[in-house]
């Protein structure tokens, strides 16, 4: 064990140490540097990463201590690394993932006129912070690294800082993240005024003792545990991008392919999935924060897939599946599924970032074009691109025998088997959305790849990839193939409680695990169906009829409309929120600040400024003078003192 705690550190440190070498090195020692430090460093992390997760599944999980942090009165929290099953899958799963995402921006920012050292640094740090969020002990750590993630995404979507549209969503992303984050950090401070500590297994212990302690809120009391339960998926759903907090998503599109790939597929969007997973034996006594889960979940998946139905651009139509499918592991989330839905985070990671990157390889074919509407004919131009993109839809779209096929069934299975009318819910919606997701992962399909080019320029400039970016494309294709098939029996088939080793908790009368395997076999076919129905619906839309979606549009206009700008979620919130508090700030600085403060009378600002300049005569520099007035401060005290005790 030993042995593994050890490479495990090691898995966790170097990440930090390329970013640091990169960031602080590379601009003397040149972006090749940087490079090869960043991607030599995540390389041997990866190594370990994976040595690591070996190493606990034979001897279990133990805390490595690192040093002491914080030290406040009663208030204790060290920097430790958590090395159990589930940090150790998730720690091994970020490492792959974030490898092969940097080999493939060596060739994809090749030419790119910004300073490379600084992208490879922003890269590992993001890196970095995810992996201080998974292995940590406590929330304090956890909240660490889930602000470094936020920290990091900021910087490497607004990575472009000179175009207006990428520090916009950069902004974007971290103010609404940051909302989602009060709700968290009151939960935090909750937990640490109920329980008197922010220890995973502190807290875990003192659940029994808390179960009938009840919280007044707006007159009526409410369990403890459903109150903190609720706010801290409060905050999940803003990391994870979930319903009323999705806004922030598609807009990160803006940062390089590279980052959409690593941000929507192995950090940050799952940090929330990986939040309620740890904190599975506080949920389990919180079964209305359940059911709201399933609600936020299930509603998600079904909104993000009917809105990237329409999308014109590739990178924006595979971001709202990234949503869509974070909704499908919340939903698992809230029926006690935990397994199912890191099952379902884990293979999401493979080809989720293999359709990234095959973006990206498409977008680096045509000349950095993303319209898909500009595009067509590609696959005998770049045929290996083609091929892989082929493999990632087909996960995606959960078809037998690729990765999506068993996590996602999993999931729906155990929404049906839960037996519940939310859960019912989960399962209707995450079903009508597996014919949705089919529908528009083909229709990116036929649109790129098949009928006539429609821009014959961009069909003629076309061309294949470097291998640099093609490697990491087959790699993440094996995982697209066969994780699915290989990690169900440890994840949630027969070998799941000996692999778990109770890092993720279900109560005694969670019997889900064993329930979802048997329900009624329509039940369990009709995904699979769902999506063999969608891809032939996309063929006939847009290969044997393709004047149909244009018609479609225009006959049902309202309806596009309504898809096409995202529900209005945006145009909502720019009406109830953005428009005011512009309004309220214009005011106080027109009509409070020039219109009363500076032209009163007697303006404030010239006041201060008076009293300023009389403050600054009396520094003269006099030693004298600095006594004295010392002398009159310390007579004034002790006069104080004396007649006020």
């Amino acid at each position: 064990m030993q042995a593994a705690l050890f490479l495990f550190a090691i898995a966790v440190l170097l990440p930090l140490a390329g970013a640091a070498l990169a960031g602080l090195a590379g601009r003397k020692l040149g972006d090749g540097f940087a490079q090869v430090v960043t991607v030599l460093c995540m390389g041997v992390a990866a190594f370990c990463g994976i040595g690591a997760l070996i190493g606990t599944m034979d001897h279990g999980g133990s805390v490595l201590t690192l040093a002491r942090w914080v030290d406040a009165g009663s208030f204790h929290a060290a920097w430790s690394l958590r090395c159990d099953t589930l940090s150790v899958t998730m720690v091994a799963m970020v490492l792959t993932v974030s490898l092969l995402v940097h080999i493939y921006s060596l060739g994809y920012m090749a030419h790119d006129a910004m300073p490379r050292y600084r992208f490879f640094s922003y890269l590992s740090l993001f890196t970095f912070a995810m992996l201080m969020l998974v292995t940590s002990n406590d929330l304090i750590q956890l909240f660490f690294g889930w602000e470094g993630v936020g920290l990091a995404s900021y910087l490497l979507i607004g990575y472009w800082y000179d175009r207006p549209s990428a520090t916009s969503a950069a902004i974007k992303a971290f103010v609404v993240n940051r909302v989602a984050d009060l709700f968290f950090l009151v939960g935090i401070g909750l937990l640490w005024v109920v329980f008197g500590t922010v220890s995973y297994d502190r807290i875990f212990s003192l659940i029994p003792d808390q179960l009938q302690t009840g919280y007044t809120l707006f007159g009526s009391t409410h369990s403890v545990i459903e109150v903190i339960a609720t706010l801290l998926f409060i905050g999940a759903m803003g990391k994870s991008a979930q319903l009323f907090l999705h806004t922030w998503l598609p807009d990160a599109m803006e940062g390089p392919t590279p980052v959409s790939a690593l941000i929507h597929a192995a950090t940050m969007v799952t940090a929330g999935v990986f939040l309620m997973a740890r904190m599975s034996p506080l949920l389990e006594f919180a079964p209305l924060t359940r059911e709201f889960v399933v609600l936020i979940g299930g509603t998600t998946c079904f909104f993000a897939a009917t809105v990237g139905m329409v999308q014109p651009d590739i990178k924006r139509t595979i971001a709202y599946s990234t949503c869509s499918q974070l909704g499908y592991m919340f939903v698992a989330i809230g029926v006690g599924a935990y397994q199912a839905g890191v099952f379902h985070l884990t293979t999401h990671a493979f080809f989720k970032a293999l359709l990234f990157l095959g973006a990206g390889s498409v977008i680096h074919a045509v000349h950095d074009e993303q319209d898909m509407f500009r595009m067509g004919g590609l696959w005998k131009k770049i045929p290996m691109t083609y091929a892989v993109m082929w493999i990632g839809s087909l996960a995606l779209a959960g078809v037998f025998p690729f990765a999506g096929y068993w996590s996602k069934d999993a999931i729906l299975n155990a929404a049906w088997a839960s037996g519940s009318g939310i859960g019912a819910y989960g399962w209707v919606l995450g079903t009508l959305t597996a014919f949705i997701t089919a529908f528009y992962s083909w229709r990116l399909i036929f649109l790129v790849f098949h009928g006539k080019p429609r821009d014959q320029h961009l069909n003629d400039g076309a061309h294949e990839s470097p291998p640099v970016m093609m490697g990491p494309l087959f790699l993440l294709s094996i995982g697209a193939v066969f994780a699915g098939v290989l990690l169900a029996p440890f994840y949630v088939g027969s070998h799941h409680e000996a692999f778990w080793q109770g890092a993720i908790f279900n109560a005694p009368g969670n019997t889900i695990m064993e329930r979802f395997e048997h329900v009624p076999m329509l039940v369990s076919l009709a995904p699979g169906i769902a999506g063999i129905v969608g891809i032939f619906a996309a063929w006939f839309a847009y290969i044997a009829r393709p004047e149909l979606p244009g018609n479609m549009a225009r006959s049902m206009r309202p309806l596009y409309l309504f898809l096409l700008n995202k529900w209005y979620f945006d145009e909502l919130y720019d009406v109830i929120f953005v428009r005011p508090y512009r309004a309220f700030a214009r005011f106080l600085w027109r009509e409070v600040d020039e219109g009363a403060i500076e032209k009163m009378p007697l303006s404030a600002a010239r006041v201060t400024m008076a009293a300023a300049g009389q403050a600054a005569r009396t520094q003269t520099g006099s030693i004298a003078i600095y006594a004295f007035s010392t002398l009159i401060g310390l007579v004034l005290l002790v006069t104080a003192v004396v007649f006020l005790a």
